[in-house]
């Protein structure tokens, strides 16, 4: 990955991070895969082997459809694809089917779909404001920007050994994000309905969405204090995003409103039977929350980008079902901030590392831990060196108490892989490396998110900047 670098102001640096990622992803296709390649393999069958009307009724598998139905769509997409590999994999019978070919189609497929990702984070970097700097240092943060997401650790052992279409899925919230900043409003709004109706955990960053718009979009002016001029206030652009909202819904609940089978839709979409907690992997502690408060001052695409990692950060922490994948949806925003300050950058690399190091229970298998242990530092040492260079003007990055904290992750995985194993409470109590990982890891999530809330609390106000 270091190599790599050599190649900025080349003007070919992108599509080498883009091409070495890929292949990377090429040499994890034999690795382990968690029962999520069953649940995707199985909603390939339904969508293919049955009418829509049975898709969020069809139960002979425990994995049943629970996505929304852009993305049972997805699936019925890639099923006609999957044919011509094996068309075994489409019977809704074969349980746990999983051939050769079964595996490197889906493999490939997610692979292929992470081309809107790569296309995402090449929009994002576009957005880089660079006016203060000389082409050489534009290039720089762009560059680091691209390696922290298109080489994200958390992105690369969920979507590419476990198995998920996370990729695809951050790829549309990335691009709507880019054309917020390219001030392409529309397009952004657009892309976040259709977003919505792919994976329902995105309403989490939804009221971000709703109530920038609502300030940026539909108020056409603002007063130089950055408070909203009550008289320029648009009802046509009101409307327009309703229009783009109602008519995406359509598109996609439409079919299912005919049948009047909306009840059993939502009823798989929010499955309330499951109870609060996803087991107690995700590192975070359920309880009310006020992040919202500080959302209706917020004017500016960075403003927005702070609420909705607000908005992510705090549905992790304080969620209902929380499963520990969910933090991505907080560290690849926070991505795009930790190369524009390094009060940010310093929450990003917490964030990140702890948060990255939450998902290691997700593959517990022998032969992917020296995988993702080598992964996870090449990205943490490159993630800290590049953000560190990229701010040495400033301050240290973290306190001691912050290097400490860190420096902490590697005793414990020392403990969970290789001492704990082999002691007699290994076989009583089986769950403490991962009821370990999870508090450990809790402590410093939730130290990064009380960290971005004060720093959103205390920052410069609205529509004022810091003069130079």
């Amino acid at each position: 990955m270091a190599a790599l670098g050599i190649a900025i102001g080349g003007g070919n640096w992108f599509s080498a991070l883009a091409l070495g990622v890929t292949l990377l992803k090429c040499l994890l296709i034999p690795t382990y895969h968690s029962t999520d390649f069953e649940v995707h393999r199985n909603w390939l069958a339904i969508t293919h082997s049955l009418p829509i009307s049975q898709w969020y009724y069809e139960a002979t598998s425990e994995w049943t459809l629970d996505y929304p139905p852009f993305f049972a769509w997805f699936e019925y997409a890639l099923s006609h694809v999957a044919k011509y590999f094996d068309q075994e994999m489409l019977n809704v019978h074969n349980l746990n089917y999983s051939s050769s070919r079964t595996l490197l189609f889906q493999r490939f497929s997610v692979i292929f779909t992470d081309a809107l990702f790569v296309y995402a984070v090449h929009e994002c970097c576009k957005c880089i404001d660079g006016k203060k700097a000389g082409k050489e240092l534009t290039e720089k943060p762009k560059f680091i920007l691209s390696v922290l997401l298109l080489w994200n650790f958390g992105l690369l052992i969920v979507d590419h050994i476990h198995f998920q279409y996370n990729g695809f899925l951050s790829g549309l919230m990335l691009l709507s994000i880019a054309r917020f900043f390219q001030k392409r409003h529309m397009e952004g709004a657009f892309l976040f309905a259709v977003l919505l109706h792919f994976k329902h955990i995105y309403l989490y960053v939804a009221p971000a969405y709703g109530v920038y718009l609502l300030r940026s979009y539909c108020f056409t002016a603002n007063k130089p204090d950055g408070s909203i001029r009550w008289n320029s206030f648009s009802f046509v652009r009101l409307i327009s995003l309703g229009l783009i909202v109602f008519l995406v819904s359509a598109v996609s609940l439409g079919p299912f409103l005919a049948l009047n089978q909306l009840p059993q839709v939502f009823s798989r979409l929010f499955p309330f039977k499951r109870g609060l907690c996803h087991a107690y992997w995700a590192p975070n502690f359920w309880a009310l929350y006020s992040a919202l408060d500080k959302v209706l001052s917020v004017i500016g695409p960075r403003g927005f980008l702070r609420c909705l990692i607000l908005c992510a950060l705090s549905s992790f922490m304080f969620g209902w079902h929380v499963h520990e994948k969910a933090i991505l949806l907080a560290v690849l925003p926070m991505s795009l901030l930790s190369v524009g300050k390094a009060v940010d950058a310093s929450i990003f690399l917490i964030l990140t590392t702890t948060g990255h190091y939450s998902l290691f229970p997700l593959l517990f298998t022998a032969p992917e831990l020296p995988i993702k242990i080598l992964l996870m530092l090449l990205f943490t040492i490159y993630s800290i060196s590049s953000l560190k260079t990229l701010f040495r003007k400033e301050k240290p990055l973290f306190n001691w108490m912050e290097t400490f904290y860190l420096l902490g992750l590697g005793p414990l995985e020392v403990f969970c892989e290789f001492v704990f194993p082999f002691t007699s409470w290994n076989l009583k109590y089986p769950f403490v490396p991962l009821l370990l990982t999870s508090v450990y890891c809790a402590v410093g999530i939730t130290y990064a998110w009380f960290k971005l809330y004060v720093s959103v609390l205390t920052g410069p106000p609205v529509g004022k900047t810091k003069k130079h």
